[in-house]
Parts: C-alpha cells; structure tokens; sequence
C-alpha cells in the first residue's frame, strides 16, 4: 500500500496542471474527493445502518437507481448513501436520490478513504461495474467491510489489460465478497483471472430494467417542437459522431426534410461546442420559451435522455461509430425505438449479441447511417417492436442483485 500510494501522489501531482485544466468535470467536489465528510452526510447515516453504492457517471446511477430503491424497501431505517466520480452523475444522483446521502468518491489516498470510513460505518459497500481501487477494498477490509461488485463486467479492453497484470488484480479481486456477473462471458473472465467461482454469480444487466424515467417535462417539449415530426435521436455522442450523424441526415433530408434530429452529446462540457457544429437550437432554450425550431437541437440538460429516446422513431446509440466501446443500447429498446449502432460496441457486447439474435437491433458503418435512418423511419416498427418485447423479457435482475447483497448484510 506504501509504494502504491507514492506512485498515486507523485503521478496526480505531476498531472494535476492538465487534470484541474482538461477535467473539469472532476474538479467540482474536491474537498469532498481529499475526505471531506459533509455535516449534512454525518447526520443523515449518524446512528443509522448504512449501505455504501458507488456509482461512476450517469449511466451508473440510472443503472442503480431501481436498485437503490429496492434496497431502501427492503432495509426500512437504514440509509443507503450513493457515491458518484463525475459532476455529471453526482447532478443526477441528487435529483434521482436526494441531496443529503449523496457524495464524491473520494480519491484512493489512505487518509480520504478512512474519512468516508469512518464516518459511514458502511456494513457494505456496493460498486457498480467493477471500478476495483485498491486502498478502498483495503481500508474496507481492514474495516470488516464487505465489498460487491453489482452489474460486473469485464470488457475486452479491461479484459487485454487485467491480463498482463493478472497478479495485482487477483489481490485486489480477493477483497470483493461477490461478484454479480451481467452475463456468462463476464462471469468465464472473472473465474479466468483467478477468481473463485463460488464468489461470482451470473444475475444479469441491471441495465435490462434500470430505473423509472418518470415523467420528464424535456419530453413535452421536444413533442412539443416535433409538432408531429418523426424524430431522431443520437444519444450519448462523442467528439466526431455529431458531424457523421449530420452527414447522414442530409441524405434522410433529402427524402425527408421535416424530419428532426436530436443530438445528445455525452459530455456537456461538449454541449457549446455541439451547438456550433449544428447550428441547432439548445433544448434548454426551447423549454424555456426561446428559440425558433429547426432541423436540429441540442439536448444540453442532463438526465434526459433515457426518457427523450421514447420521442424517437428512430435512435442511434454513439459510442460506436468511434473505437469506444459503445453506450447502452436498452435505454431506447424499451420504448419500441429501432436502435442503430456503430460497429465499436465492446462495452455492451453481450447485450449486442442478444439484440442480434432477436433482429432488435441493427450495426451500421458510418457511411451507411443515412441509409439506416432512412429505412428505419420508412419500415422500422417491427424491430423496434421486437427490441421492446426483448428488453420486457429480461425480468427479475434488481430482485436477483438484492437477494444476493442481503445474503452479504445479514451474513
């Protein structure tokens, strides 16, 4: 832990100039990140049992946000905290949970892990996907501290670099109590890098049911600017994808001209300069009365966008058109949207191959998006009707992940 700990000093000092300048997503909460324990956080878990759930980003917290409310059901008067990494996701865990339980994951320095320690008593800590830190397992540990990992995955990335340090891992894979496979290939992985495989458990994708998008007031308003329109929606773009889905709209505008895309990028430190690109209109704007409508606008609110792809005819998954791994597909599926992907789907390959099987979805190369657009709004219903039936069919994952995360508190 010593040498770890000089390596992680010396490497955040050396970058902090470019991580403070490049970052800013990251920069929000920094007390917090250095141990900070809030007194709003202290006197919500102050007697209280606690259950500990990180979640990294948005996906993470709309990925847990079922569970979270299972938890709370099943353990009345305990306090289930949510911690996040990023602003963005810290933004929606407070809208989806709450303001006082909620906080920044605190950077892996022995002195900040103890702190949240401490101060929570947690008697489990929840991570959600597999972000393993090694002085969080060990501060747990040493704090009888019981760690699982729900919705876990081993990505092929993850999966080419655990690899060659396959020892390391395995010392810090040691320290999680369980954990809750999406799928058999994850779960193959896991057993592979040494895991034991009593401690691994293939339950599924908390990803297949997520949580409740609710009523969303985005969603009137872009129904509202679509005026009847059929709708496209690229959601979670990245640098690059915004002017591919562009390109590719000017071939459906020339069959199509009414119809309207809606662009999501991923990160909203990238919503101005989307904006520029598209010369759209900001979907914050319209909501608030201002703007004329035209082809294209911008969704620069946050949380959203699992709720504005029930707008589209048709949807684009981003992510995929550039080599990173891919978003989630099912947050459209659920809606009976025709969901379009790149051929980068790494990230969610398991979810992809059982959309393949079921004609529920559909990979595109990046010169072929307009003509996949444009055969979806012409004839698109039956797969966006199977990829409905498909994301229904996947029933029982929050149930599965919280019997197993109850066996672990009342062990």
């Amino acid at each position: 832990m010593l040498v770890y700990s000089l390596v992680l000093t010396v490497g955040l000092v050396a970058a902090a100039p470019w991580w403070l300048w490049r970052w800013s997503r990251y920069r929000a909460g920094l007390g917090e990140r250095l141990g900070r324990v809030r007194g709003d956080l202290r006197a919500a878990v102050n007697g209280r049992d606690v259950i500990w759930v990180h979640a990294v980003s948005v996906g993470e917290v709309l990925a847990v946000e079922r569970l979270v409310g299972e938890l709370r059901a099943s353990l009345p008067g305990w306090v289930v905290c949510v911690s996040t990494t990023t602003a963005t996701g810290q933004a929606v865990a407070r809208e989806r949970f709450g303001v006082g339980t909620m906080f920044y994951f605190p950077l892996d320095f022995g002195f900040a892990v103890r702190a949240y320690v401490r101060a929570l008593r947690p008697r489990l800590l929840v991570l959600a996907e597999g972000e393993l830190w090694p002085r969080v397992l060990y501060e747990c540990g040493r704090a009888g501290v019981p760690v699982a990992v729900v919705n876990a995955r081993v990505s092929d990335r993850s999966y080419r670099r655990t690899v060659r340090v396959k020892g390391l891992w395995l010392r810090m894979g040691r320290r999680v109590a369980v954990f809750l496979a999406q799928g058999e290939e994850t779960a193959g992985r896991l057993r592979g890098l040494g895991v034991a495989a009593e401690r691994v458990k293939v339950v599924g994708n908390l990803k297949f049911e997520g949580g409740d998008v609710g009523v969303r007031d985005m969603v009137g308003v872009l129904r509202e600017a679509a005026a009847g329109r059929q709708v496209v929606v690229a959601g979670s773009t990245l640098e690059g994808e915004e002017a591919l889905a562009l390109r590719a709209m000017e071939d459906v505008w020339k069959v199509r001209p009414e119809t309207m895309l809606v662009l999501a990028p991923r990160h909203p430190e990238r919503f101005a300069e989307v904006l520029a690109l598209s010369g759209g209109v900001s979907a914050s704007r319209l909501a608030a009365g201002e703007g004329l409508v035209g082809r294209v606008v911008v969704l620069d609110t946050l949380g959203d966008l699992a709720a504005v792809y029930g707008v589209a005819a048709v949807a684009f998954v981003g992510g995929s058109l550039v080599a990173r791994g891919g978003h989630n597909p099912l947050e459209p599926a659920r809606f009976g949207v025709p969901v379009l992907v790149g051929g980068s789907f790494e990230n969610f390959r398991e979810v992809v191959g059982e959309m393949r099987a079921a004609r529920a979805i559909r990979i595109v190369a990046d010169g072929g998006l307009g003509e996949a657009v444009l055969g979806m709004l012409f004839d698109g219903k039956a797969m966006g009707e199977r990829g409905r039936v498909f994301y229904e069919g996947q029933v029982g994952v929050t149930e599965r992940t919280v019997a197993a995360l109850l066996e672990l508190v009342n062990a």
